[in-house]
């Protein structure tokens, strides 16, 4: 008998796998959605109630996002990137560290940016208590709004001189944390990694090309810039380097990078009259690495 399941046992396992497979993934339905339709939202001095936007989705979101905001809207089959699904309660565009919930005013800040190069428009011409009904409509999908707190925002120090000295330091952070094999030794998003590059979902992503001039989705400033990179885009392979690079470095890579961007500069300035080169993978780390 001891040897009989042994001799069965991987099936039996796999058998549990497959019969868990539909319940680890299946989507909540309007009915698991209703107790949650109070959710509030809390933007500076306006609260948001889910409630009172059931129409503006239904006018503006419903096509991507879907009833249930599952992603799976009428137009999810033309559109790529896909809408994200709220249901999961995961957001690229965040103040707060990975893997945590973003603040309410993180996603009011998205809905009224957009996303560039994604079929998300700025909704800068709803009022401000429009965005916060809708925010507390968005956050009404996932049970993760009941059972977490939005995680508590980055700190971001103040932005230091841009100097030829932290440029260069930008470019030996760039090869550090191997940015490259992802965006490429140029920034062109062309690096070793990038045609093997999936979302959360297992669906193709395309790395940042900083050289095409584009926003990055979750801002432009040099301060969005170091929050993505401390704070992570989650949901996708981008990670929170938090971890693995200080304050001032982070801002040695803002720079750097802003020297690929294609715009006219003090950052890209400086490294033409350095003749700065791009990042060697092969070359050995600089010394303190």
């Amino acid at each position: 008998m001891r040897r009989t399941l042994r001799k069965w046992s991987p099936f039996i396992a796999a058998a549990a796998v497959f019969a868990l497979a539909p319940a680890l993934s299946a989507q909540l339905t309007q009915y698991d959605l209703e107790p949650r339709s109070g959710m509030e939202s809390h933007i500076g001095n306006i609260t948001g109630h889910a409630k009172d936007a059931k129409a503006d989705y239904r006018r503006f979101c419903v096509g991507c996002h879907g009833e249930l905001g599952d992603g799976n809207g009428e137009n999810f089959p033309w559109l790529d990137p896909k809408p994200r699904d709220f249901q999961l309660g995961i957001f690229k565009c965040r103040s707060t560290p990975t893997g945590t919930l973003p603040t309410d005013e993180d996603l009011s800040n998205t809905l009224a940016r957009g996303l560039d190069r994604s079929n998300m428009p700025q909704w800068s011409n709803l009022t401000k208590q429009q965005r916060a009904d809708l925010v507390a409509w968005v956050k009404h999908f996932s049970p993760r709004w009941v059972s977490e707190k939005p995680g508590t925002p980055i700190q971001i120090p103040a932005e230091p001189e841009v100097t030829p000295e932290r440029i260069k330091a930008g470019r030996d952070v760039f090869a550090k944390v191997q940015c490259w094999k992802c965006h490429g030794v140029e920034g062109k998003a062309d690096g070793p990694s990038a045609a093997t590059l999936t979302d959360d979902q297992g669906r193709p992503i395309l790395a940042f090309n900083f050289t095409e001039g584009a926003r990055p989705k979750c801002g432009s400033t040099d301060q969005d810039l170091y929050k993505i990179f401390m704070t992570g885009l989650d949901g996708t392979p981008m990670p929170s380097f938090a971890d693995n690079i200080k304050p001032d470095e982070a801002w040695d890579l803002v720079f750097y990078l802003k020297a690929l961007e294609p715009q006219k500069s003090k950052e890209k300035a400086i490294a033409k009259q350095l003749g700065l080169k791009p990042v060697d993978p092969n070359a050995p780390p600089p010394s303190g690495q």
